[in-house]
């Protein structure tokens, strides 16, 4: 593993997906500190690993502007080439990221192998995350163990202890946001503020907007908190009947943060509760206690695989099934909102 000097690591899906491969990377960088050591993520993402200590270089895969279309992957590709990468590590692994690694000519190219052109890395490993026996975090060191770095203590940890190392960065900028946010609304430093999040990239793994309502009505009550929404800017909807069936003030800042601002108001938040999504992982990433609302819990897309690390997490999730449910709000309704309630009380006695 030391003759590698030039390592390029890719990630180029979602948010929570890159927070999770952040312990990898400081893992990576203790194993070849004189390594240079880039990663190419996704123009949300960016701000997630701006700041990172173990990291050289940022490229962006700017799938809409400067690399959309066959001139702009190959314009890309050519970008990496002339960085004259070894190794590429693809966490990623799609059509794009294996043909951009492999059109880049980096002459080894590892990463869990699939469908999707898997083809196309030369050094492959036996996709098995579809079972999730394990936490994604441990299949991103897995890949490392794979290339021969194991002797770190990082490799030892569980899942809970592995929060510890993971980086997400709240930038001073960031923090001047939150004091003018907290300021306009007179949100004292004594007062508790929840973030809820009700969105998800997939219908199926929201639960229902009613329950929301409610568990917000009580977390007000029971916890005299201000409440504050949060999401993706398609979520502005959702979040506008959430607040329209609630009996308390909420804040709403769906789809009126960028990432950046987004880790700078969860560090502040005294709690989040979220369905599985990526801000559940950049609370986790910040330190802040969260509930994790699983409304699947199949091999792949379960708890174990993807709740929040750290001891100041919980989870309320559905039965396991052998099987993807086909309608996911009808499977959601079976987490009751005391289920939820119970899951922040534990965590507010512990904080």
């Amino acid at each position: 593993m030391n003759d590698f000097r030039n390592i390029l690591v890719v990630r180029t899906d979602r948010m929570g997906d890159v927070v999770l491969t952040t312990p990898a990377i400081k893992a990576l960088r203790q194993a070849c500190p004189a390594a240079r050591i880039s990663i190419l993520v996704a123009p949300l993402t960016k701000d997630l690993v701006t700041g990172n200590p173990y990291l050289d270089e940022i490229i962006v895969d700017d799938r809409r502007g400067d690399h959309r279309g066959i001139f702009g992957f190959w314009r890309l590709a050519s970008v990496l080439r002339q960085k004259k990468f070894d190794l590429a590590i693809i966490y990623h692994t799609k059509k794009r990221t294996n043909c951009l690694c492999w059109a880049a000519g980096i002459p080894r190219r590892t990463g869990y192998r699939n469908e999707k052109f898997g083809f196309l890395l030369n050094d492959p490993i036996r996709d098995e995350r579809h079972f999730g026996k394990q936490h994604e975090a441990q299949y991103c060191l897995d890949v490392l163990k794979h290339l021969g770095i194991s002797g770190n203590s990082i490799f030892d940890k569980s899942p809970q202890d592995l929060a510890d190392d993971l980086y997400v960065p709240v930038s001073a900028d960031s923090w001047a946001w939150i004091e003018q946010f907290c300021m306009e609304y007179h949100i004292s430093r004594q007062e508790r503020l929840i973030a809820i999040h009700p969105g998800a990239s997939d219908p199926a793994k929201r639960w229902p907007e009613g329950q929301f309502a409610e568990l917000i009505d009580q977390l007000a009550n029971r916890y005299q908190a201000r409440i504050v929404l949060i999401g993706a800017p398609h979520m502005a909807g959702v979040a506008r009947q959430i607040m329209s069936d609630t009996h308390v003030p909420v804040l709403d800042l769906a789809g009126q943060t960028d990432v950046g601002q987004l880790a700078g108001l969860l560090k502040r938040c005294n709690l989040l509760v979220s369905n599985d999504s990526g801000p559940i992982h950049i609370a986790a990433g910040v330190k802040t206690p969260c509930v994790s609302i699983f409304t699947r819990n199949q091999p792949g897309i379960n708890p174990q695989r993807w709740q929040p690390l750290g001891k100041f997490s919980r989870v309320a999730s559905v039965p396991p099934s052998r099987f993807r449910p086909q309608d996911g709000p009808e499977c959601s309704e079976t987490i009751p909102t005391q289920a939820v309630l119970e899951a922040v009380d534990a965590l507010f006695k512990l904080c």
